[in-house]
């Protein structure tokens, strides 16, 4: 069984026992649990359910397992023959949540 759901305008294919990078949760501690109620598309081994656009009655829920960091990326501007240059660097942060169960 598999979903695809819908949080903070990014999709993700998740099964049960999946662990997925959402966007940074301010109030998200370890151990809560959380649920994903936008879900688009909802399928067993025989059936299919697609939403227009959401699946009623379809929801996802997860365990916050902590924090994570992206990939430092390397920002570096310059032009040339006028002496400037600026190096900035991003690295982003993301909560890592465990899909425990799908709800059709």
């Amino acid at each position: 069984m598999y979903a695809v759901i819908s949080d903070r305008q990014r999709q993700f294919t998740v099964r049960e026992g999946d662990v997925i990078l959402c966007d940074t949760m301010a109030s998200a501690e370890p151990g809560q649990e959380i649920s994903f109620d936008q879900v688009s598309l909802v399928s067993n081994e025989d059936k299919v359910r697609l939403g227009k656009p959401l699946v009623e009655g379809a929801s996802v829920k997860g365990e916050v397992i902590g924090e994570a960091k992206g990939p430092k990326l390397v920002i570096f501007k310059f032009r040339r023959r006028k002496d400037s240059r600026c190096k900035n660097g991003h690295r982003q942060k993301y909560t890592r949540v465990r899909i425990t169960s799908i709800q059709a």
